[in-house]
């Protein structure tokens, strides 16, 4: 199996994001909690050796920033960007004079510029998206438990790679680094689709750039679940089906369809995730979760100047504070299900994580502490894509992590 870096598209076709997998019971609703448990099972099989299992599963590579090369195709000038090149007043970069209008931040300006400056030699055809995981001046030596490495940290992990090796030379020569994960076509940027069968060897080869896709090693034959790992993710996705039964798709539809509930969920969800705290207690975190909503209410009651504004609020926060209360049996079986979904994908990530091509590494006060990779992305049959990531290893250091190209 050809393992293809694959990100979730916008009604637009554009990559813009990527959610995670447990996230898909709240943002898809019925359909996206039984998405999400499919997609375990199907990756339950991948790894169990299963023939005919229409899953792929790629690396995450956490580069930043995120960079759009290519040709304009209405005017045919090569440009450099960010994800704003697809907005709609679209900042393209076709001169460092533009960069330095578009982005004046310090870090992301010169980045930019040293994109314009090399990137044009790999012939790039259409528009490439990717992540940048280095440029001239970001690589250091270190030695890392008795063991000579070069190393470059783009983001929040440090990415190692043994110093007399082939490829610690070649991103030595560089002048930029890049990990392209899709490719776009179209006669307008506008109109422009996202692909994500992406094949870097139609592109040129220079010293200066260094790249490569988000391909990951295939893991069939060396990567696969023993027959009691087979039957512990069995019984975790079995109780997974038999609580998504018992939820009423009115209330997963509700939340689904509701910017405020799933606004509000998944931001309290996610300051659990800062803490590095797993949701342990359904009950309590759905207690939690209301009180913590109801006091964010009262706050923007309390900050109305008017009345007739202050009794609108008073009034939308009535109503919301009625669906909580009156779906809280409801809430807690949605966390539930969203638990197990966790421990079945943590289970995928801890025998995916097994093969590893470059060392990844936080820094810590006394050096460098060996972490996973960022996650990986799934990819089923029909192209439908979502992240596999530990959120209370690496989305807590990413939440907390202070970004050095964003100065």
């Amino acid at each position: 199996m050809k393992f293809m870096d694959y990100l979730k598209e916008s009604k637009e076709g554009k990559n813009v994001h990527l959610e995670h997998l447990e996230d898909n019971v709240l943002n898809g609703g019925v359909s996206g909690a039984r998405e999400a448990i499919d997609f375990l099972r199907s990756l339950r099989n991948m790894l169990a050796g299963h023939a005919g299992s229409k899953m792929n599963v790629t690396t995450k590579w956490d580069g930043a920033p995120a960079i759009f090369v290519g040709t304009n195709p209405e005017n045919g000038k090569f440009f450099v960007g960010t994800k704003s090149v697809f907005a709609k007043n679209a900042k393209l970069n076709y001169t460092d004079e533009d960069i330095d209008e578009n982005h004046p931040s310090e870090g992301l300006n010169k980045k930019l510029k040293l994109a314009l400056a090399f990137l044009p030699k790999l012939n790039i055809k259409g528009v490439l998206q990717g992540d940048m995981m280095f440029s001239k001046g970001d690589i250091e030596k270190e030695t890392i438990a008795g063991e000579e490495y070069i190393i470059f940290q783009p983001n929040t992990i440090v990415y190692a790679v043994p110093a007399k090796s082939k490829l610690a030379q070649a991103m030595m020569a560089a002048q930029v680094g890049v990990v392209f994960h899709t490719s776009y076509s179209g006669k307008t940027l506008e109109t422009m689709k996202a692909s994500y069968n992406i094949d870097i060897g139609r592109l040129s080869t220079t010293k200066d750039v260094w790249f490569r896709d988000a391909s990951f090693t295939d893991a069939s034959g060396s990567v696969t679940f023993t027959e009691e790992e087979t039957a512990t993710i069995t019984s975790i996705l079995s109780n997974a089906g038999r609580v998504f039964q018992t939820i009423p798709a009115l209330t997963l539809n509700r939340i689904a369809a509701s910017d405020v509930f799933l606004t509000q969920i998944k931001t309290f969800n996610n300051t659990k995730v800062r803490e590095g705290k797993k949701i342990a207690d359904t009950r309590i975190h759905t207690q939690e979760l209301i009180n913590w909503v109801e006091a964010k209410l009262n706050k923007e009651v309390l900050a109305a100047k008017k009345e007739d504004t202050k009794q609108k609020r008073i009034k939308e926060k009535n109503e919301v504070m009625r669906f909580y209360r009156s779906n809280a049996i409801q809430l807690k079986m949605i966390f539930d299900l969203m638990n197990l979904i966790v421990d079945a994908k943590l289970m995928i990530i801890r025998k995916l994580e097994t093969i590893k091509s470059i060392g990844t590494f936080v820094r810590t006060d006394d050096g460098f502490r060996i972490t996973a990779p960022e996650g990986f992305v799934a990819v089923d049959h029909l192209g439908k894509a979502l992240k596999l990531v530990d959120r209370l290893e690496f989305s807590r250091q990413n939440f907390n992590a202070q970004k050095a190209w964003d100065k």
